[in-house]
């Protein structure tokens, strides 16, 4: 093992250079789903002394503090050439917390001397920084499930790999796994089964870290292992500055011209959210992230994460007093989040807004609102082996197990000894019933249900119809509209009016077709259900061209009239640049 020689604190040194680019930083804790934003200040090269600047309006703070240490991310934009997010952390930093102010504390931190961590197990931890590259690819389910992933760090008793959050959703601590291959830029790669030994999500926004350890290694791969570390060890020591012998650049973390398919990971195609996007979104997507965070303590953890869904909860029910339309053009931003997070999170917020436009006071919204953002997570928790995932097409038996979502989900929720109230417990509980008894999970009618849920059995059915789902194409507002009034015996009709007259045929956050071919986001409506202002994004006459620019109703002359509502995904448009 390299060892620090001089004064310098590399860790320090580290640290610097990733605070010198676009970053955010987040505190994480085991004892909640929720980070703490932070910055950095007063950072000192020489002893690794330096404060983290927090906003908390909570009294447990010190939630975040474990043994007088703390652990927090630090997440690095991409650059203009390299669209890939690149997240560090730090781990066990000695830490105490001073309060300078109503809602503002002030951590004095301070770094060790070593750049790389000894385990308990006596082993040397690796950590991947500033640039350094390996993949992974692990598989979940023999010949059914992989999924692909970065390298954090390093060490002969495992790694930790960061994972898009929602490929997360299979996994599940002590699962094990059969295969996992890490390679490195130069092809050179190193196999062996795992075993996940913890999980949390990463960052501030769509990670997940995954803490593996290596099991029955084949003997041929575990030279081959402790080569790589070294090899590792001299690359971080290098690139963190440490001038000593036999500190350089590792021929590993060279690429080779060609990729391989490990190599060519699915986030560097995804291009950045839109600067320009309405400072609402922010909110709905901490919501999203918030909400998978619940799911991982759910399938992890001894306590269900009420604080978090209630935190959840409240946030939501504010955007849509601050704001309704800002809100209802804001969950349009979601599109890209998983299945059952995206419709969770719509329906609540519609369902929200009729609960308040009905009655601002209304003793049953919050529970209600819950209730609403938790009924799709037992369709993640029944993933398995004979469901490995919620994005293809299902088959007839995949279907019939998904069908098992609710029970599953009242079944989690009680083994961890959570109790919802009555409220929230009729909608986790019925909120796919119908009026005619052919919903599920217990085939109820009409006159066992109450009206929260027959309000919502209307904005479900509409969601799902107007989305993508399993490759079905969405319908317009105006057919999914008809289909329901068509089938009239499954849902009450006066509230389909309401709903219509309150939303219309052009939704907010619906993608409109205008006659000279222009594609545009409804931002806004009037009374009438007419478009009043858009974000136009595309001229079909240049496919490739994005366009960037808001009208109101008075400049429409430029676009045409409105045709129709079309699918963005028959265009590839998105909320993205």
């Amino acid at each position: 093992m390299l060892t620090n020689g001089n004064a310098e604190n590399h860790p320090a040194n580290v640290l610097r250079a990733l605070l010198s680019k676009e970053h955010a930083i987040t505190i994480f804790s085991k004892n909640t789903t929720k980070p703490l934003s932070a910055e950095v200040t007063n950072l000192d090269l020489n002893t690794g002394a330096f404060e983290l600047s927090v906003e908390y309006h909570k009294s447990d703070i010190d939630n975040y503090i474990y043994q007088e240490h703390l652990s927090f991310d630090i997440e690095i934009e991409g650059t203009s050439h390299d669209n890939e997010t690149e997240i560090y952390n730090f781990e066990k930093v000695k830490a105490k917390v001073f309060k300078k102010d109503t809602g503002l504390y002030e951590i004095k931190c301070q770094l060790g001397d070593e750049l790389f961590i000894q385990e308990s197990r006596g082993a040397v931890r690796i950590p991947f920084i500033l640039g350094m590259k390996a993949y992974a690819n692990v598989e979940v389910y023999s010949e059914e499930l992989n999924i692909k992933g970065q390298l954090r760090n390093l060490s002969s008793g495992g790694c930790m790999i960061d994972i898009a959050l929602e490929d997360s959703l299979p996994l599940y601590v002590t699962q094990r796994l059969p295969n996992i291959t890490v390679e490195f830029p130069n092809g050179e790669y190193f196999y062996s089964q795992g075993s996940i030994r913890h999980m949390r999500p990463f960052g501030s926004e769509g990670h997940a870290a995954i803490g593996i350890q290596f099991i029955e290694t084949p003997r041929d791969m575990e030279n081959t292992l402790l080569r790589l570390i070294s090899e590792s060890e001299r690359e971080a020591a290098h690139r963190a500055g440490m001038n000593m012998r036999g500190v350089g650049p590792s021929p590993v973390f060279i690429s080779r011209k060609k990729e391989s398919s490990i190599l060519k990971n699915e986030h560097q195609a995804k291009a950045h959210e839109s600067t320009n996007m309405p400072p609402m979104v922010k909110g709905v997507r901490e919501i999203a992230r918030q909400l998978q965070a619940v799911l991982i303590y759910l399938k992890n953890w001894n306590t269900f994460p009420e604080e978090t869904l209630y935190d959840c909860t409240d946030s939501l029910i504010f955007l849509v007093r601050q704001d309704r339309k800002e809100l209802l053009y804001a969950l349009s931003f979601i599109r890209d989040q998983p299945e059952w997070v995206r419709h969770a999170i719509q329906v609540s917020g519609y369902f929200a807004d009729i609960l308040i436009a009905d009655d601002p006071h209304s003793g049953q919204l919050r529970e209600a609102i819950a209730g609403a953002l938790m009924h799709t997570m037992g369709k993640p928790l029944l993933m398995s082996e004979k469901l490995p995932s919620l994005k293809t097409n299902m088959t007839p038996q995949q279907k019939e197990i998904l069908l098992g979502h609710v029970d599953k989900l009242l079944e989690k929720t009680a083994e961890m000894g959570w109790h919802p109230s009555k409220d929230c417990m009729d909608i986790m509980q019925n909120a796919n019933e119908l009026l005619d008894g052919t919903g599920y999970p217990a085939g109820k009618t009409g006159d066992q249900l109450s009206e929260l849920v027959k309000q919502l059995s209307v904005i479900k059915v509409v969601n799902k119809l107007t989305h993508e789902r399993n490759s079905i194409s969405p319908r317009t507002p105006l057919d999914a509209y008809r289909w329901v009034h068509e089938n009239g015996t499954k849902y009450e009709q006066t509230i389909i009016i309401d709903y219509i007259q309150q939303y219309g045929l052009y939704p907010i956050g619906s993608l409109a077709k205008f006659s000279r071919g222009f594609l545009a986001w409804i931002m806004d409506i009037d009374n009438k259900g007419k478009p009043t202002h858009v974000h136009v994004v595309k001229n079909l006459a240049f496919i490739d061209a994005r366009i960037d620019t808001y009208l109101s109703s008075n400049d429409f002359s430029q676009i045409g009239r409105l045709v129709s509502i079309v699918n963005p995904n028959d265009h590839r448009v998105d909320h993205k640049n």
